[in-house]
Formats: C-alpha cells, sequence, structure tokens
C-alpha cells in the first residue's frame, strides 16, 4: 500500500453504510485505501439492512457509529452549547434559515444536525482534518455543521438529484466548502449557470468509475437463438422501466426472440410487475430484485445487451451518469441507453453505444433490434465502449484526482490546519481555534482555482 500523507486524515460521510445502490461509493472507498488515504466512514443514519456486496466488510472496522440513544444526543447538545454557544446556535440558524422555503428539507434538517452536531464530537477526537461528503443533500448540511462547530473543512460529491431536484441550501454549502466534486461536465455546467463562475471554479469534474480488475472482457457467450437483455436500475420512476417493458412487447410483436432481466428494487416494483402481467410478458421479463455486486456481474457476462431507459420526470428528476452503464461498458456489452443528463458522456451515439430520445418505446426497440440483428456492429460497439470507460470513466485513474483534490483541501488553510490534531481535539475541552478563513490572505473577492486536471474536464467527448 503506497504511503500515507502525514497528518491527514479524511472523514467520508454519507446518509447509509452499507447501502445496496451505492456501489460507486463503496469501490471508491476502497480504491482511495489502496491508494493510500487514511479514511474513517460516518454513516449519518446507520446501516441499511439490505444486500451487501463484496468488499463491504473490508471497510467495517473503520465505520464509527454514533453511540445511540436520546441522553447521548442530548448530551451532545449541551456540551456544544457549554463550549461554543455562538458556533452552535449559528449552525442551527444557517440550517433553519438555509431549508426554509423546503418543507422536506427543513424537517430533515431538525434530525441533521443534532446527529452532526453528535458526530463532530467524535471527528474532533479522532483527529479528522478534512471531511469528504457524498450528495449534496443531507450529507453535506452535516459537514457544513461539523464545520461550523469545529473548523474541520469539507469537500462534497453532487451525484443527481441532489442538484436537480430541491437545492435549498446548496449555494451556501458550495461557498462554504473548500472543493467540490461533480461526475460529469452537464452538472458542472449546471452549477455555473445557477451559482455562477465563481462556484464553477472551485469544482472539479471526476466522473465515479468502474474498477476494470472486476471487469474483465467478457467471452463471447455461446449463441442459444435467444438474445438476453439486462438492466439493472433502481426500480424508480426517473429510470424509465414502464418505456422499457413497452418497448419488449413491441420485439414480441417483431417476432424477435429475447428475454430481459430487471435487476433492482423500488418503490415501482408493483407498476412494472402490472405492467408486464397486463402485456403479457410474463416469461419474457424478468423482475430479479436486489442482486449483489459479484451475482450482477456474473448476469452481465451471460448477456447480450444492457439497456438503462433514463427519463426526466415531471418534478426534474433524472440519472446523472449512471454507473451501471459503466460496469455493463466494461465487460464488453454493447449498450442502449437514452439522452438525459450526462449519459451522452460516456454512451456516444452509434460510437460507443446507442442513445434514443427519453420515453420512446419504438425507439428504444428499434435500438435493441438492431443489435439483436448485427452481432458483429453490436461487438464493435461494444469493443469501443470498453475502451471509452477503461480510458476514461476508469476508478483507478479517477481515484488519483479525488485523492489529490482530498489532499489538496486537507491541506488548505484554516482552522483545522492551523490547530493540528491536538488543537481539533482540544474544541472538545473549551479551547476555541480561531475561526476558519475562507479564503487565502490576499485571494479576497477572487475565486479559488485548481490544478488544470481537476479543473478542466476530465475526459473529452471522443473515445481515445
Amino acid at each position: 500500500m503506497p504511503q500515507r500523507q502525514a497528518g491527514v486524515r479524511i472523514g467520508y460521510l454519507m446518509s447509509w453504510y452499507p447501502v445496496v445502490t451505492e456501489t460507486f461509493i463503496l469501490h471508491e472507498m476502497l480504491e482511495l485505501r489502496r491508494l493510500g488515504v487514511d479514511l474513517e466512514l460516518y454513516p449519518l443514519f446507520g446501516a441499511a439492512h439490505d444486500v451487501r456486496h463484496p468488499g463491504s466488510e473490508v471497510l467495517s472496522p473503520l465505520v464509527q457509529r454514533r453511540a445511540r440513544g436520546p441522553w447521548s444526543l442530548l448530551g451532545a447538545q449541551l456540551r456544544w452549547v457549554l463550549r461554543r454557544p455562538k458556533h452552535y446556535f449559528r449552525a442551527w440558524a444557517g440550517a433553519l434559515v438555509g431549508n426554509a422555503r423546503s418543507p422536506g428539507f427543513l424537517l430533515r434538517a431538525l434530525i441533521v444536525v443534532p446527529l452532526a452536531a453528535q458526530m463532530a464530537e467524535s471527528m474532533a477526537r479522532r483527529g479528522i482534518t478534512h471531511v469528504h461528503a457524498h450528495f449534496a443533500t443531507h450529507p453535506t448540511l452535516a459537514a457544513h455543521v461539523v464545520r461550523e462547530l469545529t473548523g474541520i473543512g469539507y469537500s462534497f460529491t453532487a451525484h443527481a438529484h441532489d442538484l436537480f431536484m430541491d437545492r435549498a441550501m446548496l449555494e451556501g454549502k458550495i461557498a462554504a466548502a473548500r472543493r467540490v466534486v461533480t461526475i460529469s461536465r452537464f452538472n458542472r455546467a449546471l452549477i455555473e449557470r445557477l451559482f455562477g463562475p465563481a462556484a464553477a471554479a472551485k469544482t472539479a469534474v471526476i466522473p465515479c468509475g468502474v474498477n476494470p480488475r472486476h471487469f474483465l472482457e467478457r467471452p463471447r457467450r455461446e449463441p442459444d437463438g435467444i438474445f438476453r437483455v439486462a438492466c439493472v436500475a433502481a426500480l424508480r420512476d426517473y429510470k424509465g422501466h414502464r418505456w422499457l417493458v413497452d418497448a419488449c412487447a413491441l420485439l414480441r410483436e417483431r417476432g424477435v426472440p429475447f428475454r430481459c432481466a430487471l435487476v433492482g428494487d423500488g418503490p415501482e416494483r408493483a407498476r412494472i410487475e402490472a405492467r408486464v402481467e397486463a402485456a403479457g410478458l410474463r416469461g419474457w421479463v424478468e423482475l430479479l430484485g436486489n442482486q449483489p455486486h459479484d451475482r450482477m456481474r456474473a448476469l452481465l457476462a451471460r448477456s447480450d445487451a444492457m439497456v438503462l431507459p433514463s427519463v426526466v420526470t415531471a418534478s426534474g428528476m433524472m440519472d446523472g451518469i449512471p454507473v451501471a452503464l459503466m460496469e455493463a461498458m466494461a465487460a464488453g456489452l454493447p449498450v442502449v441507453s437514452t439522452r438525459v443528463s450526462g449519459i451522452p458522456e460516456l454512451v456516444q451515439d452509434r460510437r460507443t453505444g446507442l442513445l434514443a430520445p427519453p420515453g420512446d418505446a419504438a425507439a428504444l426497440a428499434d435500438a435493441l433490434e438492431s443489435l439483436q440483428r448485427d452481432p458483429i456492429w453490436a461487438r464493435r460497439l461494444a469493443e469501443a465502449g470498453r475502451r471509452h470507460v477503461l480510458a476514461h470513466f476508469n476508478l483507478q485513474r479517477n481515484a488519483v484526482l479525488l485523492r489529490d483534490l482530498l489532499f489538496a483541501a486537507a491541506g488548505q488553510r484554516g482552522r483545522a490546519k492551523a490547530q493540528g490534531r491536538k488543537g481539533i481535539a482540544g474544541t472538545l475541552t473549551g479551547t476555541s481555534p480561531e475561526r476558519e478563513e475562507s479564503r487565502e490572505p490576499g485571494t479576497q473577492g477572487r475565486p479559488p482555482t485548481l490544478p488544470a486536471q481537476l479543473s478542466a474536464p476530465s475526459h473529452p467527448t471522443t473515445p481515445r
């Protein structure tokens, strides 16, 4: 394992750990550990009781669980009130005012702020020098509270719903963060459009990625006369399963011999099952539910194509760049998806895969049928897609960029650096560290800069 950077300990903050739908966070943390990053994990709400993925047990010793029970939670609040009353109440005021126009976020803030205050004690005691949160919603609010109470700076990764839906307090979170990461150029452009060039200047595009060690190019499957399609996605409305079911009905009408396996679960399951039944597709379309990551990879190895028919919902919800598509492409499968959000940065139509308009079942059916009827062309698309993923959505490469960003952020001038681990821990005994400055001396009024490899788009629009 590479040498750890002395004096840098990163607290990774997320809503739940482990959780079945966030394998990309698990794999990112595993790769950062391999690169020598000293990590501790801070799940805000605890563990999600569902399928466990291989590798999650490796990180279990690093998970810092909160003490349970109302008295432990109340005790943490009282200690902060006694030690740093101004900062404690300012954290509350910021959370309440920042989320005042969002009833859902405001209600959750009443839970997040006390939990974050309790978590802040643990981070200070354990010498955390920088916090990185995944998702700009509740985890980043918690990181924001930790910063207010302890001076430990933070960064966060914004993905999809946390940018596209309710943006309560988002501008303030970006302004207070040392660095911001997002997973697509589409998202960075949205941040610039919403909050201006200063916000974009501190935002790095580092896509999620796949570990090439886990996705060796699959051998050619022995043909059995059946075109086998996989769809790996949570059963949620913005994933577009209803149009995939309709596309499957069209394929059957056209006489295409196929089977379609849906991997994932979620609130749309009953509606999708009903749609499958109404279309008479039982036996053609199978819902497999959540599966561990190793079983999902085995399913891809038995498939001929992967499809993810993402759409934009009436509320504005949409995908970012689905990791499931990256994994299928890395495994050497041709993919079909839609022109939504950052997906065209991954799936370049007729070059690394096929794209259909969102919500167009006939176009999905046409794309799948073209792959079934021309397996040589499908193979060429798959090979180009694999090269594109390994060049630009490679977890090993992108984790190095993230590691460098986290180390740079942890070394940024501020209260945590000036005090050191001993000084941070001193906040628990009444010591009042100086307030963190948001800019280096002489940089007031200018946006912070990033190294060129982090501030520029992380991959071009054409495969190498």
